[in-house]
């Protein structure tokens, strides 16, 4: 059988340094993990605790295809607790993780052969998925001097353009008149405008700003694997235009019946556990901080603004012009695993890395340790 051009898509690169890694520590090397971006931390302790409950007294059978109604209300609350808006919970739209939020948005918003508007670097599935519904993506190669974000003046005359804010991999936001003006150009050419939020919640000198607070029209996508420490649940929501919300509706009943109903339990209890949360969220900024002074002593020098999210996003020119042989040699001489740029921007990202500091204080003291060791002041291990 012919594999579709639609299928043949770009492998997620993280995902094969995620299982070198593995190799390596199967083999019995110790490895510390800056790849990826899981939290270090298990789901709320409250949030177990109520799926706990839950399995000893209820079947876990389908919900409605929107998502179980406390949780859409429960979500509607967070939007109020931090942006003073008063959603209609009804506009809430439970999903498969973000990634499911994703397909169900871009189904319900573009035709085959559309044209997106996308800001490099950026998350790498959202091109391949793109790809693989035949829409095409409009490259924005974001600059310094805009913090790694697109403008209105970018856009052309796409027929969408998606936003991360913060943006994975550099952790830089976007302000509110700067979200106003996009929303503002989107609807000037009846473009749709897609926000992705998974990292509010993980701001470390100001609070993220949600697209919602400067237009309705919009889709906004968000999810509970980052800031709520559940990225292996799959659990995640949207919140959609009320004339787009049946449409929605219907893309979800046939392509996912509904979410993980045992997933969406847990997810009411993680809406309840913020000290947790933001005793996790403290540990985040200490990383932070900790590597902001670290990496560039190890001669990682210019590092992307981080608002927020858990990443560093390093320009590494000076030391090599193939990030991949790069962070292969990383991991196999200095026991630190990181991802190539090459996965966020397939045009510049040979020269320029991603680090996670998702995991522990002592996973990053020693990562830092260990890249100053096989780096040296010199950088005498690069290219």
């Amino acid at each position: 059988m012919k594999i579709s051009r639609r299928g043949s898509v770009d492998p997620f690169i993280v995902m094969d340094v995620m299982e070198q890694a593995r190799a390596a520590q199967a083999a019995g090397r110790d490895v510390i993990h800056m790849e990826v971006g899981q939290p270090a931390t298990p789901a709320p302790r409250l949030a177990r605790e109520r799926l706990a409950r839950a399995l000893d007294s209820d079947a876990l059978g389908y919900t409605v295809a929107l998502g179980l109604p406390e949780l859409r209300e429960g979500i509607a609350r967070l939007y109020k607790r931090r942006h003073g808006l008063d959603l209609d919970p009804a506009r809430v739209v439970v999903t498969a993780g973000s990634s499911g939020a994703f397909l169900l948005a871009f189904l319900a918003l573009f035709e085959i052969g559309d044209e997106v508007a996308l800001g490099d670097p950026s998350y790498p599935s959202y091109r391949n998925i793109f790809k693989a519904l035949g829409v095409r993506v409009r490259r924005i190669e974001t600059r310094p001097e805009t913090r790694y974000q697109p403008t209105p003046a970018d856009m052309g005359d796409s027929d969408g353009l998606l936003v991360a804010s913060p943006a994975n991999p550099t952790g830089t936001m976007l302000a509110l008149d700067e979200l106003r003006a996009l929303a503002q150009a989107c609807a000037a050419r009846g473009a749709a405008f897609i926000s992705d939020e998974i990292y509010h919640g993980l701001t470390y000198e100001r609070p993220a700003v949600s697209a919602l607070e400067a237009t309705d029209d919009v889709f906004v996508i968000n999810s509970f694997s980052k800031y709520f420490s559940m990225t292996g649940w799959r659990i995640g929501w949207m919140v959609v235009p009320p004339s787009h919300l049946r449409a929605v509706e219907r893309l979800a009943q046939n392509l996912f019946i509904c979410p993980t109903h045992a997933s969406q339990v847990a997810a009411l209890g993680a809406l309840e556990a913020e000290d947790e949360l933001e005793a996790n969220r403290a540990v985040y900024a200490r990383n932070r901080a900790l590597l902001l002074e670290e990496l560039p002593r190890a001669g990682f020098r210019d590092i992307a603004p981080c608002d927020g999210a858990f990443y560093l996003y390093a320009d590494v020119a000076h030391l090599t012009d193939d990030s991949r042989a790069f962070c292969a040699r990383m991991l196999d001489e200095a026991g630190v695993a990181a991802t190539p740029g090459l996965d966020f921007d397939p045009v510049r990202g040979a020269r320029t890395v991603r680090f996670s500091f998702a995991g522990s204080e002592a996973q990053m003291r020693e990562g830092a340790r260990r890249l100053r060791a096989w780096l040296g002041a010199g950088g005498k291990a690069a290219r």
